[in-house]
């Protein structure tokens, strides 16, 4: 199943990353990770999302901007020393470490001592569940503090990527063209079936009533809308 989602994953990042201007997503985290009414992966909320392109030398240019979610931010964001999409492969490290165990390897209720855990700390896997050794493999490659040998920002891109043991018997062909449906299948009765997302109350419930006096007062400001 990790697997799976994570084949996904991948072609995403190839796509945003080599074929549409170098888009770096910056916000890689369960939370943003939806699945469709056939099982598969619809990355949402693009408000950390960059286009960063290449520079004079071909090289990714670089953001600075402090962003995306504690546990799943690359070390350079956190020394704010210019980061490029290189950041995306590291969190999907971080998250085949919680598809395989359930919780990030990075966690403190204080995002400080997150920080620095990301930056100080290797990942440590624990001993229940076990992982592959694949698993593990690429789990490092990904969360290489070194961005210039991160897996998937090194020679190859997305194709390095594909080509790990971890990925081995996938057919990347199928995965794109969608031919199989996915593992967990949501409950969809009928487009537009909300049942699956939590309710939230109404945010204009406490909200104070427009009354004539301010329609009064304010209506013409709004006469053109």
């Amino acid at each position: 199943m990790a697997r799976f989602y994570a084949a996904e994953i991948v072609l995403v990042l190839e796509y945003l990353h080599e074929k549409q201007g170098g888009i770096a997503y910056r916000d890689m985290k369960p939370e943003n990770l939806l699945l469709d009414a056939e099982g598969h992966i619809k990355l949402v909320d693009f408000g950390f999302a960059k286009r960063l392109g290449n520079n004079e030398n071909d090289h990714p240019v670089e953001t600075y901007t402090l962003c995306g979610t504690p546990e799943y931010i690359a070390p350079e964001v956190i020394h704010n020393n210019g980061h490029t999409t290189a950041v995306d492969w590291w969190a999907l490290g971080i998250l085949i470490y919680e598809f395989l165990t359930g919780y990030p390897p990075f966690w403190h209720q204080n995002p400080i001592e997150i920080y620095k855990q990301i930056v100080e700390k290797p990942v440590v896997f624990p001993q229940e569940p076990p992982i592959s050794d694949a698993a593990k493999d690429i789990i490092r490659q990904f969360c290489t503090v070194d961005r210039s040998r991160r897996l998937g920002n090194i020679s190859g891109g997305a194709a390095k990527v594909k080509e790990h043991p971890f990925f081995a018997g996938v057919d990347w062909d199928a995965v794109l063209e969608r031919r199989s449906k996915g593992p967990i299948l949501p409950p969809v009765r009928y487009a537009g079936d909300a049942q699956c997302f939590d309710i939230y109350p109404e945010e204009d419930e406490t909200t104070d009533e427009y009354t004539d006096d301010m329609a009064t007062k304010y209506d013409e400001y709004f006469k053109d809308f």
